[in-house]
């Protein structure tokens, strides 16, 4: 199979890419190497896959729709277009809402219009569970009301959405979206709550925490999700279909701090700040479907989780 990737570079991208080469599939990467954060990070993150057979990397923005329609009509045709590339976060979408639109929402198009004009038949979504707004019940089910967003970043992941599954009504795209819930491990961005809290912890630096530390999150080890993902991109929707990819539990944001803690063997500095504008209290995902439909199942609880990080880290800097 010909998977077109974008965001192939990034922290889920390149681990996706690397799973799906390892099962045997071919991988046109599109990536921008966007400067949100240190590009050599994902220079890195690509360098192992260069020269590999199977594994085609393209420089460049989802927005430069000749670049992609190029890339949606190769020599060989494209089986499945699995797009992962976006602007990411929800407190820098609260700063930026206009460029979140035009390359979460407007890129997404330009990758749909790509794929009719050129005949793709599948399409995968990278979508959050951002989507899902303030909610005070859980977990989180894929036919909940997501009409509440409460940030442009999770206002764009929605009207994603949304594209996706007009080209699925009008044009008869096989769609799968993909609700990620807060995915953590080697790679990850360093502005992400576990990547920034390790990093401070370490070096004995005072660490920022938002709110009153009871907000929760379900966070989603790589691999887990990853392995998701790349069954969503190797079966069919069939039609149409939304999957919550998560880890099904919640840790509190104290618990998250003491995790770190004990796999670092240091205390952590707290700074206690007020909670951000586009935060959301609580997270947690229902996978029946994902566990009905992909033969989902998450591995790697929190606790081991986080030690594999904290190794993971010290290993790299070594």
């Amino acid at each position: 199979m010909r998977v077109l990737l974008t965001g192939a570079a990034g922290f889920i991208g390149s681990h996706l890419a690397e799973r799906l080469l390892a099962r045997g599939h071919e991988v046109v990467g599109l990536d921008a190497f966007d400067p949100f954060y240190d590009p050599a990070l994902k220079e890195r993150n690509v360098a192992r896959m260069l020269g590999r057979p199977g594994f085609t990397l393209a420089r460049g923005d989802i927005l430069d729709s000749a670049l992609v329609a190029r890339l949606a009509r190769p020599s060989a045709p494209v089986d499945v277009c699995c797009h992962l590339a976006a602007l990411a976060g929800v407190r820098p979408s609260v700063a930026d809402p206009l460029r979140y639109h035009r390359v979460n929402v407007d890129g997404t198009l330009v990758l749909l219009e790509a794929c009719r004009a050129a005949g793709v038949p599948r399409f995968v979504f990278a979508s959050s569970s951002s989507v899902y707004g303030v909610r005070s019940h859980a977990p989180f089910r894929e036919d909940d009301a997501c009409d509440r967003p409460a940030s442009p970043y999770g206002a764009t992941k929605r009207a994603g959405e949304h594209f996706v599954h007009a080209y699925h009504h009008v044009y008869g795209l096989d769609a799968t979206c993909l609700r990620f819930f807060t995915v953590y491990g080697p790679r990850q961005r360093p502005e992400m709550a576990i990547a920034k809290f390790a990093r401070l912890i370490e070096a004995g630096a005072p660490v920022p925490l938002f709110g009153d530390l009871t907000s929760a999150r379900d966070y989603t080890w790589i691999d887990d999700i990853v392995e998701g993902a790349a069954r969503a991109v190797e079966r069919p929707a069939g039609g149409f279909a939304v999957y919550n990819l998560g880890d099904a539990r919640t840790t509190t944001l104290a618990e998250l701090v003491r995790l770190l803690e004990r796999a670092l063997g240091k205390r952590a500095v707290v700074e206690p700040r007020a909670p951000q504008i586009g935060d959301v209290p609580l997270t947690c995902a229902d996978i029946a479907a994902a566990r009905r439909d992909l033969g989902y199942e998450p591995r790697v609880a929190i606790e081991e989780g986080i030690e594999r990080y904290v190794r993971w880290v010290r290993e790299a800097a070594a």
